[in-house]
Parts: C-alpha cells; structure tokens; sequence
C-alpha cells in the first residue's frame, strides 16, 4: 500500500510538473507540439522518472498545452501551435465582432470536456484492439510502410510528401550505415533531428541572404487585445454552464468519435470534425462559438487517442502522436525500445497495465484541468500582455537547442549532434517546402529502422 501511495504522489508531482510548464508554454505563439513536448519527455524518461509519472506527465502536459494554447490564438489571432491552426478561421472572426473572450471561454470548456471523455473511450478501443497485438506486431514493417504513406497522404502536402518519404527514408538508411562503420548506434539524435528539424531550417535560413531579405521586416507587429471581461464568480468557471446544450452535446459526440480513431492526422480530424458541426447550425455567431468549442475538444481527444491507443493495444507508435510529442513513451533506447528486427517493444506497454493507464490518464488530465483551465479563464489577458512583451522567442528556441544539444551529446558525442542538424535540415526543408510534416518524417524514421530491412530481406 505505501508503494502504491508513493507512486500515485509521483505521479501527481510530475503531471503538476508538466500541467505547469506546458500552461506557460503553450501561452507563446508559434511553439510546436513535437519540438517541446517531446524532448522535455525524453528527458524525463532518461532521468528514471517511474512509468506511471511518465505517463501522467506527457498527459498532463498534452492537456494544458491544448488548453493554453487557445490564448494567442483567440487573443493575439496568432495559432498557439500546429493544432491551433483550424481554429485560427473562427477565433478571428470572433476577435472582429469584439468577442475574442467568448471565443477563448468556449474553446478551452470544450477542451476540457473532450480531455475527460477521451481518456476511457481511447482506453475501451484500444482495449478492443489488443487481441489483435501480436499479428500487429508481426506485421509491424509492413504496417508501418503504410502508416507512412497514409499519413504523408493526409498532410499538407499530399503526394509530394508521400514522395518526399524515400528520399528521407534513404537518407535515414544512409547515416545509419555511416555511424554504424563508426562503432556508434544512435536512436534518440533522429528523433531530436526531426523534432527541431523546422526550427533547423530556420536558422540556417537566416544565415542566408536570400532568405534573410525574405525574413526582414520594416515594421513591428502590431496586436489589440480587447478588455477582459469576467462572467462568472469563484476561480474554477463550470465548463458545462460556458457551452450551451448543443455545444456541449456537439463537443461530446465529437470526441468521443474522435478518440476512437488513432491513425489520421490531428489537424485533419479536427478540420472534419468542426466542419460537420457548422453544417448544422444556421446562425452565424452561435457556428463559430460551436466550431471553436468543438475544434479545441478535439485537439484534446485526438492527442490523448492517438497516443493511448497504440500504446495500450499494441507498444507500437502506429499514429501521427505516437510517432512525434508521444514518441519518447515508445521509444527511448536504453530505457524504451522498439526493436527493428523482430518488432518487440519494451516500453509503458509492458510496464502499466490497462487499469494503470485509465488512472494515470484520467489523473493526468484532472490536473491539467485545475492548473490550467482555471488559470487560462481568469488570467489570460495578463498572460498574453506578458508573453507578448516580455517573452523573448529567441530565449526559449535557446532553451531547446541547450537541451537538444546536451542529449545528443550524450548519447554520441558530435557526431550525434551532426546527425541531429542533418537530419533536422533535411527534415525542416521538406517540411518548409512540400509540407512534410513531423509527423510524417518520424514515420519515415520507423519504416526506415523497420520496413526497409524487411523489404531488403524480400527482394534478396
């Protein structure tokens, strides 16, 4: 019973750990999913933080991020991050009709409804599926081949990032046989490359004078934020009296259905989804308020799904999630492994059963929402007017490339940072270019460790 209680407590410290430092996170414009989340969860990985705590730390960060995110986005009309951008359409015609704290209510209400709802629905399917796990896994190159293409297909940039997957892929192969010659096997500098691969391609960007004219500005960036307006008494503002019936029926359908898909691209679901609830509704200001409520609810459950599922029902990062932010819980050699030969996992699939995973979660996304659904609705004008003033991006890209830098460096030396910024160049220019997302690119890194041998064992 005491290791029981001291490892739910660990678990609370990490998710309050993780619900804090990605509600501030979230709050800056620009900040990608993948390259924060899931280098500041290797690390914690690599630390030796319990399996329960690192779950419930990826989630309680996932979940407040998603939260904060819709603070830039419905205040400043600039997208909090990736996901942020199908609700940047709606939160800007709020911001126009005066209403940008509206906007900021109902998305973060709906954020926090989904994120409830998506814990035990996305725990049920996977459930479902785990029968099937060892045929999965056995089929796993093959599987992960057309994870890949799928995905690519489903991105931005359609069929030229699906070709853009075997150059990349190839590329992969090619610095695997090179670090192989030099006695030096490396898994987590892909991983980082391919996280901070557009950040990569932006700063070589700027060492360059045709892209530095492209850059240069002559003006500063102008943003009017409206008054904050309070409508509610007490701190902790009840999500179901913020959206209406219809609302929080329409966010309820939506991620519920949402949680039990894991394959498609988040941004590409999230699109559907608010699409198919602006259909129904005639009025024009009560569509955006439900597209937005909705859209941010679904940015919640398509993260929480996309990662749980693969990982419960199977240990494989068979998703878009699974294989950028969520990744280090699949992968994380010493500690987590996928193994390219035979497709083995050793990582919080073996190590949480499914009950664990329905606590953590659940728990994961209870402290979320006390630390930054609460903080969001009565501070955001402040936290906005702060981070837009004060908050250098160049301190926080500093920050990031300090912790890439010291785990490459720490798991090969300079030749793993000279991997992480060729991979991240490669990655960052055909994600600049052809829309190839990380999403796409860590399913690259996978059909490369797992598809392309199988292949190669086929064909000779």
């Amino acid at each position: 019973m005491d290791g029981l209680l001291l490892e739910i407590l660990t678990a609370v410290g990490f998710g309050v750990l993780g619900a804090v430092l990605f509600s501030a996170i979230g709050l800056v414009s620009g900040t990608d999913e993948t390259a924060t989340i899931a280098p500041v969860t290797l690390l914690v990985v690599m630390l030796g933080a319990p399996p329960a705590a690192i779950l419930t730390f990826w989630m309680a960060a996932a979940v407040s991020k998603h939260m904060t995110h819709a603070v830039p986005t419905a205040l400043l009309g600039i997208p909090g991050d990736t996901l942020a951008i199908p609700l940047l359409q709606q939160a800007t015609a709020m911001r126009n009709l005066g209403a940008p704290h509206i906007a900021l209510r109902k998305m973060l209400a709906g954020a926090v409804i989904s994120a409830f709802i998506a814990v035990p629905v996305a725990v049920l399917f996977a459930v479902i599926l785990a029968p099937f796990g060892s045929y999965i896994t056995a089929a796993a190159p093959w599987i992960f081949l057309i994870a890949a293409v799928l995905i690519a297909y489903f991105s931005a940039g359609r069929w030229s990032a699906v070709a853009g997957l075997v150059p990349f892929t190839l590329v992969i192969v090619a610095l695997q046989a090179f670090t192989g010659t030099q006695d030096v096997k490396l898994a987590v500098s892909y991983f980082l490359g391919i996280a901070i691969g557009p950040l990569v391609a932006e700063l070589f960007s700027a060492a360059s004078p045709m892209e530095a004219r492209r850059m240069n500005r002559s003006e500063y960036r102008e943003m009017t934020l409206a008054p904050d307006v309070k409508g509610w008494g007490g701190y902790f503002p009840n999500p179901f009296r913020v959206l209406d019936r219809f609302q929080t029926r329409a966010t309820a359908i939506a991620a519920a259905i949402s949680s039990a898909t894991f394959v498609f691209s988040p941004v590409a679901v999230t699109v559907i989804a608010g699409e198919a609830v602006g259909a129904r509704v005639k009025h024009a200001y009560h569509r955006l308020t439900s597209v937005l409520a909705v859209r941010n609810g679904v940015t919640e459950s398509t993260y929480i799904a996309e990662a749980l599922i693969p990982l419960i029902a199977f240990g494989l990062p068979l998703s878009p999630v699974a294989a950028g932010p969520a990744a280090p819980l699949f992968n994380a050699p010493p500690r987590f492994t996928v193994d390219a030969a035979s497709g083995e996992v050793n990582n919080l699939h073996n190590l949480l059963s499914v009950p664990e995973f329905l606590l953590y979660g659940l728990l994961a996304v209870a402290l979320a929402s006390l630390i930054a659904y609460p903080f969001a609705m009565n501070y955001a004008r402040q936290a906005a007017v702060f981070v837009s003033r004060k908050i250098s991006h160049e301190a926080i890209i500093g920050t990031f490339v300090g912790l890439v830098l010291v785990i490459g460096l720490w798991e090969g030396g300079l030749l793993a940072v000279f991997v992480i910024l060729t991979v991240g160049l490669v990655g960052g220019l055909l994600y600049r270019v052809l829309g190839m997302n990380t999403g796409v690119q860590f399913m690259g890194y996978y059909a490369a460790v797992l598809s392309v041998p199988a292949l190669m064992r086929l064909l000779t």
